[in-house]
């Protein structure tokens, strides 16, 4: 176009970044509860203006408090209240069934939004390194935990419960949550949300006593008194901890002075060492300074474990690490429960840092392999940046770490105006891939199916643990608005 004999130059409009104008447009990839830390932290900044589209694989939102948190902690699943009111903001978007990755690659999220959130935690189990750890009847303690709390990826799962003695390796809280559950009377958990295949597995199940081993001391334990005092109540079950377990060295009673958690712990263990059996019909056996060495089978599954008996030391560091002393027992077990910690996968088209098993981060920024920052707009949040540690409130501070560093990294930063068609260009292009994505308002569907189907059953709720059955489900449903 000319003016007056001249060609007049188009200019383009920029404004600042999360100004009404240009709102920040964020892509958070994960929908545990860091995914939804860092959505909260981040609509509860003044002044900015913003987009959220949360990414899950799963059809459900809520990661590892649907699936990770214990049937009988209900408590601990309220949590799920502040979940909602933070998606049912109209700045939210929630996209199920949606696989990163996979479904929507890493180099289209940073083509569609100015900020992507990596929440997608530690998807994986640690090994032990020994002999024997795939045999049959030797499982991970995160399997059995996600099976009996629904998991669609371990609906199908088998544990052969028909033993009367099962050894768990490991003394954290996933431990813990195995170990009550398997001593627990089945009954006292019919009315929770625990899958229906799993509750009538237990109350088949015939196990009268675990064993749980601790490679270092009972003051390193990583399990909270809250845990253990948990299954020390259960009726009809004996806690017992071997004295010379307890006989404590130099570096760990400096440990235990610092800290007061251990401090409670001792002083539970030590009472129910001098207490003793006191007849339970089942019984926990806690086992420190033992670890396994070989896991043995008899007609090909597990029968027994090799335990080695282990003494503290300290590094230059300070850090206490367990070392064998060669001196072992053969214990003869029916099935082994292995949970010595979670680690991170990698999402092809992020780095990795394989060693630690974490997206390697500073601040939340997600870091180069070279060790700078990325560059592009990432960041992390939760267990797949600072390692598997910590309860679920601590991703709440760790979230709120990552969004300052967020709100840092766009001060003063300008862009081109967004396209009118930008909050339906996601969608459009997961359609045109055959991707149906499960909203929020979907959700509400199969979270109001689940209670219904609970309350027939007499329980909180039962989840629908079959993908095709939630496509089922909403397919007719939105047939049925359609014709009303």
């Amino acid at each position: 176009m000319t003016v007056g004999g001249k060609i007049a130059m188009r200019t383009r409009t920029h404004f600042p970044l999360g100004s009404a104008e240009r709102p920040l447009r964020v892509a958070i990839v994960g929908s545990g509860p860091s995914g939804f830390y860092a959505a909260d932290a981040l609509f509860k900044q003044k002044g900015v203006h913003l987009r959220i589209d949360m990414f899950e694989r799963m059809a459900m939102p809520y990661g590892l408090v649907r699936y990770g948190v214990a049937p009988d902690h209900q408590s601990i699943k309220r949590v799920i209240r502040s979940y909602e009111r933070t998606a049912r903001d109209p700045r939210f978007r929630f996209f199920g069934n949606v696989q990163v990755g996979r479904d929507l690659p890493v180099e289209q999220l940073r083509q569609h939004f100015d900020q992507v959130v990596y929440a997608f935690g530690c998807g994986s189990d640690r090994r032990l390194g020994i002999p024997g750890e795939d045999l049959p009847g030797s499982h991970t303690a995160t399997a059995f935990v996600a099976w009996y709390n629904g998991h669609p990826d371990h609906r199908h799962d088998r544990f052969d419960l028909s033993g009367s003695r099962v050894a768990v390796v490991g003394v954290g809280n996933v431990a813990m949550d195995v170990t009550r559950i398997l001593v627990k009377d089945p009954e006292d958990l019919a009315s929770t949300d625990i899958a229906h295949y799993a509750l009538d597995t237990l109350r088949q199940s015939r196990i009268k006593e675990v064993l749980v081993l601790g490679r270092r001391g009972p003051v390193q334990a990583k399990f909270t008194p809250k845990e253990i005092l948990e299954i020390g109540s259960l009726p009809d079950v004996d806690v017992m901890v071997r004295k010379r377990d307890l006989e404590l060295d130099e570096h760990s009673l400096d440990e235990m002075r610092a800290k007061r958690p251990a401090r409670r712990n001792l002083q539970y263990m030590m009472e129910r060492a001098r207490l003793g059996s006191q007849g339970g019909s089942r019984r926990v056996l806690l086992q420190f300074l033992a670890s396994p060495v070989e896991i043995l089978a008899t007609d090909g599954r597990v029968s027994a474990v090799r335990v080695e008996r282990n003494r503290l030391v300290a590094d230059e560091q300070g850090w206490i690490r367990s070392v064998g002393t060669g001196v072992s027992e053969v214990v003869p077990v029916d099935l082994v429960f292995r949970s010595v910690g979670y680690r991170g996968v990698p999402l092809p088209g992020i780095p990795f840092d394989e060693r630690k098993g974490v997206v390697p981060s500073a601040q939340g920024r997600v870091l180069s392999r070279r060790g700078e920052t990325n560059g592009t707009g990432e960041y992390v949040v939760g267990w797949i940046k600072r390692g598997p540690t910590g309860l679920i409130g601590t991703n709440k501070g760790d979230s709120a770490e990552t969004v300052r560093s967020m709100m840092e990294d766009i001060r003063g930063r300008e862009a081109g105006p967004i396209s009118a068609d930008a909050d339906r260009s996601v969608s459009r292009l997961l359609l045109d891939r055959g991707i149906r994505p499960i909203r929020f308002s979907d959700w509400d569907i199969i979270d109001r199916e689940e209670q219904e189907r609970g309350r027939r059953r007499g329980k909180l709720r039962e989840k629908i643990t079959d993908p095709a059955e939630v496509a089922t489900l909403l397919d007719v449903r939105r047939r049925r608005a359609a014709v009303g």
